[in-house]
């Protein structure tokens, strides 16, 4: 059934068409360029259809060779984690999962401890960066949780938390709210637009139109670092019920006008089709669900 497939040839497609460059796989295959060339128009001339468009200084994938990367990067994904299992002595396993600093920073790590003691054998490694990775392209990352409301068709998805927005402070400068008017702490996101509309909408909802306009700035370039400026007690911040969910159970932070919110987004962990399926991938969503579902009991 299978002694006519171009094996080699499919391998070397899936390199160049993940990283996108024919340089690039030859380095991961140990080949030369010539070598990638000479097999990916081999494959085309099996096929009969162009899987590839050859640009000046890169290549990108044509629809065909969209569908074929598809279908065997999963087929190559599934071997080899069949072969991870089935190796002696083999280890629990290695776990990438990139998300950003702040929730790595205010919500994830803080209930590491849990997923550590519940699977000891699974190495966890944390890839905290703000910009996105393509999972399709990367394969050296497992999983990703993403903030927003984009939908993602073609990888598979888990909806962790919903959020709203509220504003937070110390007991004490919550306490003493009313004799002056309080410092807020604002973050730079990286869609500065979307605070500025978050910190309208809440003043609007509260009555307190006037007090962007009044009260002094302070502005931080991530939330956690916001957050531990209003534990201090240097303001108020308006911040996501989900990062600030730590802060408020340990007592460092209380709702300032908890009956105002603004709505927000949510988080959702995200990995290529089939890889949900790789045992410390799977412990790692069961764990993230129990972790989620304990938060929504009364």
């Amino acid at each position: 059934m299978f002694a006519n497939l171009p094996l080699t040839a499919l391998r070397t497609f899936e390199s160049a068409a993940r990283l996108l460059s024919f340089k690039a796989a030859a380095e991961e295959l140990a080949v030369t360029p010539t070598a990638v060339s000479h097999q990916i128009r081999s494959l085309e001339g099996w096929l009969g259809v162009p899987l590839f468009e050859r640009l000046p200084r890169s290549v990108r994938l044509t629809d065909c060779g969209q569908q074929l990367f598809g279908s065997l990067h999963g087929a190559l994904l599934d071997v080899t984690q069949t072969l991870d299992q089935l190796r002696p002595q083999r280890s629990g396993g290695q776990l990438t999962l990139s998300t950003t600093p702040a929730f790595a920073a205010l919500w994830l790590i803080p209930r590491l401890g849990r997923f550590y003691a519940a699977h000891p054998a699974i190495s966890l490694r944390l890839d905290t960066r703000n910009t996105l990775v393509d999972l399709h392209q990367d394969a050296s990352v497992d999983l990703v949780i993403r903030y927003g409301t984009t939908h993602y068709p073609s990888l598979h998805s888990q909806c962790l938390l919903d959020e709203c927005f509220g504003v937070y402070g110390a007991p004490a400068l919550v306490a003493s709210l009313g004799r002056a008017v309080p410092t807020l702490i604002t973050i730079r996101w990286h869609n500065a637009q979307l605070y500025e509309l978050g910190w309208k909408a809440w003043c609007q909802a509260a009555g307190e139109e006037r007090l962007l306009e009044t009260a002094a700035q302070r502005e931080y370039e991530e939330e956690h670092y916001a957050l531990q400026a209003a534990v201090a007690g240097q303001g108020l911040v308006l911040a996501s019920s989900i990062l600030v969910s730590e802060s408020v159970a340990n007592g460092l932070l209380v709702p300032y006008r908890p009956e105002i919110s603004v709505e927000g987004a949510g988080y959702s962990t995200l990995c290529v089709p089939g890889r949900e399926r790789h045992p410390p991938v799977k412990a790692f969503f069961d764990w993230l669900s129990r972790e989620c579902g304990s938060i929504r009991q009364p």
